[in-house]
């Protein structure tokens, strides 16, 4: 069964274009290294809650905008393979790719997926 990365990240709504960018290169090396699919969502509806949401989840501030991602992956082996090679890739090295975004705000987690319809 598949097996999926998710991210929810907060980016500064100026640099989406950068994201954008930032994300499709990564994209790239993601496939190449197995990654059957790469999802970048920029938030659009993403209200903030009262008790708990995911602008509060990743200490959105005004002048940011809240992302959502999954990649896609054949099997957690696949992934678990890959991602030391992911990020060992030059293209992905801060001083060539830096991230557009808090990378202490990232959240991230790995799912086995229990029903795909």
């Amino acid at each position: 069964m598949t097996y999926v990365d998710g991210f929810v990240a907060a980016v500064p709504t100026a640099d989406k274009a950068r994201y954008i960018e930032h994300a499709r290169d990564a994209a790239v090396v993601f496939k190449e290294n197995g990654a059957l699919k790469v999802v970048e969502c920029w938030g659009d509806d993403v209200p903030e809650g009262k008790v708990t949401s995911f602008p509060m989840a990743v200490k959105c501030q005004p002048d940011e905008t809240v992302i959502f991602s999954w990649l896609v992956w054949p099997s957690r082996q696949v992934r678990d393979e890959a991602m030391p090679r992911v990020m060992e890739d030059p293209r992905l090295q801060p001083d060539v790719n830096p991230m557009p975004f808090d990378g202490k705000r990232l959240i991230y987690g790995g799912f086995e997926v229990v029903v795909d319809e």
